[in-house]
C-alpha cells in the first residue's frame, strides 16, 4: 500500500453543502472520505464511509450505506452500517458492530462488545481502501482515464461551486477536534454549513450562508461568500476577499483586503497592502 504523500488527489479537504458538526458528529447527507493518519475527535455520519489506513476515530461511524475501514484504523466507538461493511485488517472497535448487509473482515481485527451481521460474513482481506477510492472518484466524477483523476479534483476544489454530489473529504494527516480543524492545504466549505472549531489551512474559500463557529487561518488567500457568519477572527498572510451581508466577529488581518459595503468586520481590519471597497450593484 502506498502512501497518501503519493496521492495528489486527496491532499483537499473539501466539505458539501449543509455539512454540520453537531453534537460530536461531522454530518453530511454525502459521501465521507478520510485520508490516512487523520486524528478525528468526534463521529462521523453520511452515506457511505471511506477511513484510510492508520487512522484514528474517536466517536461512532453512522454509514446510511457502504462502510469501508483500511488496515490498522482505530474506531472509538460504535460502527452501525445500513447497507455492507469492509473491516481491513488490525482494526480495532472499541465499541460495537452493527451490520444490515454483508460483512468482509480481514485479519486481527478487534471488535471489542460484539458484532450482528444481517447478511454473509466472509473472513478475507478486503480490496485496499486506497484501490477502491480511486475506482470511486473515476465512477462518481465520470471520468474515462485514472490519469484525469487530479486536474479533475484540482477544478472540483478550485474557487468554483464544488457539485452536489461531491463527497465530504478530508486528507491524510488532518487533524480535527471542537477546538481545532486543520488540514495540510486548500480547503473549501460548502454553503449552509454549521461548524465548530478554528480553521487551519493552506487556502480557504468558505461558500454561502456559512456559519463557523471560530477563526479562519491560512497560509494562502482566503475568501468568504455571501451571508456567511464567522464568530472570530480572519488571518491570512495572502489576500482576503470578504463578500456582502458577511459578519465577522473578529479582526480582519491579511496582506491585501476586497471588503464589499454592505459586509461587517466588528474588530480591527490591518491590510498593509491596501483595502478595495466593493459597492453594490445598481
Amino acid at each position: 500500500m502506498e502512501t497518501t504523500g503519493d496521492h495528489d488527489w486527496i491532499k483537499s479537504c473539501a466539505l458539501p453543502d449543509h455539512t454540520e458538526l453537531q453534537e460530536r458528529t461531522l454530518k453530511t447527507d454525502q459521501d465521507i472520505v478520510i485520508g490516512e493518519r487523520c486524528r478525528i475527535d468526534y463521529g462521523l455520519f453520511g452515506s457511505d464511509v471511506v477511513v484510510c489506513e492508520f487512522s484514528k476515530i474517536n466517536g461512532d461511524i453512522v454509514a446510511s450505506g457502504d462502510a469501508r475501514i483500511d488496515n490498522w484504523c482505530e474506531i472509538n466507538g460504535d460502527v452501525v452500517v445500513e447497507e455492507d461493511a469492509y473491516l481491513g485488517e488490525g482494526v480495532k472497535i472499541q465499541g460495537k458492530l452493527i451490520v444490515k448487509g454483508d460483512l468482509d473482515i480481514g485479519d486481527n481485527v478487534q471488535i471489542e462488545r460484539g458484532f450482528e451481521a444481517k447478511g454473509w460474513i466472509s473472513i478475507r482481506n478486503p480490496m485496499p481502501v486506497i484501490i477502491y477510492i480511486v475506482m470511486y472518484l473515476v465512477a462518481v466524477l465520470g471520468i474515462e482515464k485514472e490519469e484525469e483523476l487530479s486536474s479533475v479534483l484540482e477544478k472540483l476544489f478550485g474557487d468554483d461551486e464544488t457539485p452536489s454530489a461531491t463527497p465530504l473529504m478530508i486528507p491524510g494527516g488532518a487533524v480535527l477536534n471542537m477546538q481545532m480543524f486543520s488540514v495540510p492545504e486548500k480547503m473549501a466549505v460548502g454553503a449552509g454549513c454549521r461548524l465548530h472549531g478554528n480553521i487551519r489551512a493552506g487556502s480557504i474559500a468558505v461558500r454561502e450562508e456559512t456559519t463557523i463557529f471560530g477563526s479562519l487561518h491560512a497560509r494562502e488567500d482566503a475568501s468568504v461568500a455571501r451571508g456567511t457568519v464567522v464568530h472570530g477572527d480572519v488571518q491570512s498572510d495572502g489576500d482576503v476577499a470578504i463578500e456582502q451581508e458577511v459578519h465577522i466577529l473578529g479582526n480582519v488581518s491579511c496582506k491585501r483586503l476586497t471588503l464589499h459595503e454592505d459586509a461587517r468586520v466588528d474588530g480591527v481590519i490591518r491590510a498593509p497592502g491596501g483595502m478595495k471597497i466593493e459597492r453594490r450593484t445598481a
